[in-house]
Formats: C-alpha cells, sequence, structure tokens
C-alpha cells in the first residue's frame, strides 16, 4: 500500500473529521486485542489497526479518503490510570488488557463486622417545637436549617460531637444572641444565625433540633489485600436512617462482630441479621471512605480465620459468566460458609456502577435460614470458577431470593487498589 505524505493526511483527516463530527467526536467505546486493535463507535467496528502501523478505513465516512498513514503519527502516552493511550491526529484510543491482569489477587472476606462512623460535623435528623412564654416555636426551624444539614462550626469553633453544642446554646440563651453556625448542606456550605429559646417546662434553652454525631451497624467484609492493608466491605454507601442521605464521615473503624439471630425476609419484608459487638472492643481497622461502593480504609488486625483466608485471583465485568457460583457470608456466630447462587444477569461495565449483577439464592440450607437476601448481608464476596467476581449489595424487596450484586473492579478501584500496575509495567 502506497504511503502519502503525513500532513497532507492528517489535513485531509481533519478535514474529514469536521464533515463527519457526528460519527468521530463520541468515539470512546473500543476494545484491543494484542497485535490487532479495534476501534468501535455505538458498537459498530468502524477502523482496524492491525499491529498498530498501517490505518485502514471501513467506516463509510472516510472511506477511500485516507488509505494508509505512516507508523510515526502514533504516539504511546501513559495515562498513569492504568491505561496505554495511542494519540492518532489528537484523537485517543485506549487501549484495554482484557486478559486476567496478571491474576491480581486479594484474600476474600466473608466476616461478619461492626462498623461504626463519626460523622463530618453534627447531623440534623429532625425539628421539634419548644414550649415557650411566647408559645410553640422550633428555632431552628425557623432558621431554616434542614433535615439532613451538617453542622460543621458555630461561633467559628469546630464542632464534632452533640456534646460541644451545649455550653454554646447555653452561652447564647443567656445573652439573648443568635449562634452563629456555619452549616454543609449537600457540596454547599451556608452560614446561618440561630437563637435558642427558653424551654419553660424545663428552665433550659433549646435549639429544636434533633441531632446526631454517629452511626452503627453491621455487614459483612468483601476482601482485603495483603500487600496493601486496604479492605472493602458493604458493597453500598451506608445512609443515615433518618434522613435517607449518604452520612459524610469524620472518622470510622470496624470491629468483631458475631450474629445471634437471623430474622427471615419475605415477600415485601426484607429479613436482617441480628448481631452483637461491643463498642470500646479494638477495632480491626479504620474506615476513611464511605461511598456508593461501599466503606474502605485499612486493616490493623487480622480477620477471623476461615477456610478461603488465602490470596484468589479476581475476575473483571467481561469474565463474568450467568450461572452458577457461591457467596462467603455468616449466619451463626462468626464461622463463615460457602452458599449456593445464581448469576441470572451481568452486565459488562466499561465504566464504574454499582449494580452490575442479578443474582438468586438457590442454597436450600440458606434459604431455609434466611429466607434469601437480609441486611448485614451486604458485601458478601461472590465466587465463580474460583475467583472473586463481586459482592451482594441489595435485596429485592417483593423477592428475598433475589437482590443485586457489584462488580469487584469497581471495589478495588474505590479502596485506591491499582489493579492495572502490572500491566502497565508490562508495557
Amino acid at each position: 500500500m502506497k504511503k502519502i505524505n503525513i500532513r497532507a493526511a492528517v489535513g485531509i483527516l481533519l478535514l474529514v473529521t469536521f464533515l463527519s463530527m457526528p460519527f468521530i467526536q463520541p468515539i470512546k467505546d473500543y476494545i484491543s486485542i494484542p497485535n490487532d486493535i479495534t476501534i468501535f463507535h455505538n458498537n459498530k467496528e468502524t477502523i482496524k489497526l492491525p499491529g498498530v502501523s498501517k490505518v485502514q478505513q471501513t467506516a463509510a465516512q472516510i472511506d477511500n479518503v485516507v488509505k494508509a498513514v505512516d507508523a510515526s503519527t502514533f504516539q504511546a502516552v501513559d495515562t498513569g490510570k492504568g491505561n496505554i493511550v495511542y494519540e492518532f491526529a489528537n484523537f485517543p484510543i485506549k487501549k484495554v488488557d482484557v486478559d486476567v491482569l496478571n491474576d491480581y489477587k486479594v484474600i476474600p472476606g466473608g466476616q461478619s463486622v461492626g462498623v461504626k462512623l463519626q460523622t463530618l460535623g453534627v447531623l440534623v435528623v429532625g425539628h421539634h417545637l419548644i414550649n415557650t412564654k411566647n408559645g410553640e416555636i422550633s428555632p431552628g426551624e425557623d432558621a431554616d436549617i434542614q433535615v439532613g444539614d451538617v453542622i460543621l462550626k458555630i461561633n467559628n469553633q469546630a464542632i464534632k460531637k452533640m456534646e460541644e453544642i451545649k455550653p454554646f446554646v447555653n452561652k447564647a440563651g443567656e445573652k439573648g444572641e443568635p449562634l452563629e453556625l456555619l452549616i454543609k448542606r449537600g457540596e454547599k456550605k451556608i452560614e446561618k444565625k440561630l437563637t435558642p429559646a427558653l424551654d419553660k417546662s424545663e428552665e433550659a434553652y433549646r435549639i429544636g433540633l434533633y441531632i446526631r454525631d454517629s452511626a452503627a451497624g453491621i455487614g459483612t467484609m468483601t476482601f482485603y489485600d495483603p500487600k496493601t492493608k486496604k479492605y472493602g466491605a458493604l458493597g453500598h454507601v451506608i445512609s443515615d436512617m433518618d434522613t435517607k442521605k449518604p452520612i459524610q464521615i469524620h472518622n470510622g473503624s470496624i470491629v468483631r462482630s458475631s450474629i445471634t439471630n437471623i430474622q427471615k425476609g419475605n415477600n415485601g419484608t426484607p429479613g436482617e441479621k441480628q448481631a452483637t459487638f461491643e463498642r470500646n472492643d479494638e477495632p480491626l481497622g479504620t474506615i476513611s471512605k464511605n461511598s456508593p461502593f461501599g466503606v474502605f480504609g485499612k486493616l490493623n488486625n487480622k480477620l477471623q480465620v476461615s477456610k478461603w483466608n488465602k490470596p484468589m485471583p479476581i475476575a473483571l465485568s467481561s469474565q463474568v459468566e450467568v450461572g452458577n457460583a457461591q457467596i462467603l457470608t455468616v449466619v451463626d456466630g462468626e464461622k463463615v460458609e460457602a452458599f449456593d447462587i445464581e448469576i441470572v444477569n451481568s452486565v459488562e461495565q466499561k465504566n464504574p456502577a454499582t449494580k452490575g449483577m442479578i443474582i438468586k439464592i438457590t442454597d436450600d440450607e440458606l434459604l431455609e435460614k434466611t429466607g434469601g437476601i437480609v441486611q448485614g448481608m451486604s458485601g458478601s464476596p461472590i465466587i465463580q470458577n474460583g475467583k472473586i467476581i463481586g459482592a451482594v449489595t441489595h435485596v429485592f424487596v417483593n423477592d428475598p431470593t433475589s437482590g443485586y450484586g457489584i462488580h469487584i473492579e469497581w471495589m478495588l478501584q474505590e479502596a485506591g487498589i491499582d489493579i492495572y500496575q502490572k500491566q502497565r509495567k508490562a508495557s
């Protein structure tokens, strides 16, 4: 095939690009195989780069325009995010290895863990009325403090615990002065003024707000990376039970937990694991992130021993198969057990998403004990073909035998574990 002048070829290509912008501009969905990169646009093959040495057009929009371009127009760029990008005429082409990422391994969990969170500031969870000499009022509601707001500062002093608020309230009430509040509402920080009112029945100053500075519950450990000591659990965000909004954490920890009872689920009513854990127990690890993909941090102490406490390779969403699998979870005490499930559906995902699989419990023993997926089971690792493929996240309320799972790739990414590192070095 005859080569043409590079500058002329690029000029022609840019002209064609301008004329066919709807075709070229959105190019971002593509895959590659060794020595033969195929670019896809709207699931239709458009360009092949055999050996990454010459370009042969197959799309009608640019057919017969540029027959070949010298390989020197390509430049390999390491993005630092696990991807090698080949830039051609300023259009990035992403090269993704669809192999097993050199069998990156983590240790599967399954252990029940107690989760303790300290909120960032003090969370407003409701309003209440104060019986004053002028009638019933709610100073907090009158000051436009809303449920879900987080009180960060009072009179320019950082607030971390509920008990830190009372001295400010008493002092301001006695002086008849308003409190200057800095609150966080969503992503915005807002300043408000709130004047405490005297409750005539209790003879104490009140602000008319229900507040909370901590939360606790149970969940299941998903994985632990022995090299980095990073872990992931739950597979979904922890939200406040009153505000229904994600808890913004100041700090937190996980502790050992023991399952004492199971409340079975049935249609319309999800079941739950009931467990005990001591708030003052030595933490297993810290919690540094509460995100839609779970809670994450680092382990300080060893998890409860199970026969699955050995490194196991992971699988990407493209490698998950419809069919038989298992989950690891605890239904009695601290014993991790494996139970049969079926992967009903799995979506190959190119971008992080919280719902990647539909799973169904098929194990007769587990169905007898729990009725299916129950609260506290979130985070239970899903194993298929000797690999960790994801974690249990949600139950279908009208069918507790079924629910959603999240692909392990996104939990590892959220934990800050670079599963592409070896691939980048190999490139």
